[in-house]
């Protein structure tokens, strides 16, 4: 994203969303516990802004999106989404469902690393958004849901059918997002939809020491690592080794490059700058 913007001044007024940011890691808190912080229409919007928002703000190095209470996200408010949508026409439920792929863009194409921090349910939108994190950490609570078919829609929701079969394979990816059926952790970790497992009680905990680890390290690398991941999905391997050299080329004019030779040399940690 463009660190230039002509939106509105930075806010602090999200629905169902806390957000803080101290020493490089911002922290992003799914609020609505009562409701297993499903989401409404405008935490849908405020996810996407609040996203760009950080994406434009230098400080930020690393991302952490977490649930409040008994679980990450249980997906769409049924009451205030899926009652809602059988009154729309065609029209509005294409601008809602690009919306929410528009959230999903927003995590895969922010300058930063994503971590999930995952304890009990995530589902249907939930578990697509920890899918597109960079990283997945959860605690033996959690357990993932691609819920979508059970309400008689697509399995390839907000880019799940995209993500997915990247991530485990097409053989689960197909079993996870036709059948809906919940998947826990020690299985997600089994087939690779959990990047760390850790102890009970602890997800936030540790999705934080990766956060810092991660902000403490060469930013624009950690960027453009991101990106060329992204990018090379879909590329053929000669357009992909061209884009490593361009992106490799410009990172060694870059200040992180010569201060790792300076630390070697004067045998010192790197001093990382980002830049």
């Amino acid at each position: 994203m463009s660190p230039f913007t002509g939106s509105a001044a930075r806010t602090s007024d999200w629905q169902h969303l806390r957000c803080a940011v101290a020493d490089g890691v911002a922290t992003v808190t799914l609020a609505r516990p009562e409701k297993l912080n499903a989401l409404t229409f405008g935490a849908y919007a405020d996810l996407r802004d609040l996203l760009a928002e950080l994406s434009r703000e230098r400080s930020v190095r690393a991302l952490v999106l977490a649930g409040e209470g008994r679980g990450f996200c249980s997906g769409g408010d049924v009451d205030e989404i899926i009652g809602a949508t059988l009154s729309m026409d065609t029209a509005q439920l294409l601008d809602f469902n690009r919306m929410t792929g528009q959230v999903v863009r927003a995590v895969r194409e922010c300058p930063f690393p994503v971590i999930a921090a995952v304890h009990g349910v995530a589902a249907g939108a939930g578990a697509v958004l920890a899918l597109a994190a960079d990283f997945r950490v959860a605690d033996p609570s959690a357990r993932f849901a691609f819920l979508f078919t059970r309400v008689g829609l697509s399995g390839g929701d907000m880019g799940a059918a995209y993500l997915l079969p990247r991530v485990v394979g097409l053989g689960h990816a197909t079993r996870l997002l036709m059948l809906g059926e919940p998947v826990r952790a020690p299985e997600a970790e089994r087939i690779g939809l959990i990047s760390e497992l850790a102890d009970e009680g602890s997800a936030d905990e540790a999705a934080q020491r990766l956060a810092r680890r991660l902000a403490e390290g060469p930013a624009l690398a950690y960027a453009q690592t991101k990106a060329l991941l992204t990018a090379e999905l879909d590329m053929p391997l000669a357009a992909s080794v061209e884009l490593d050299a361009s992106t490799q080329a410009l990172l060694m004019t870059g200040e992180d490059y010569a201060e790792f030779h300076a630390a070697f040399t004067e045998k010192r940690a790197p001093k990382w700058r980002g830049r």
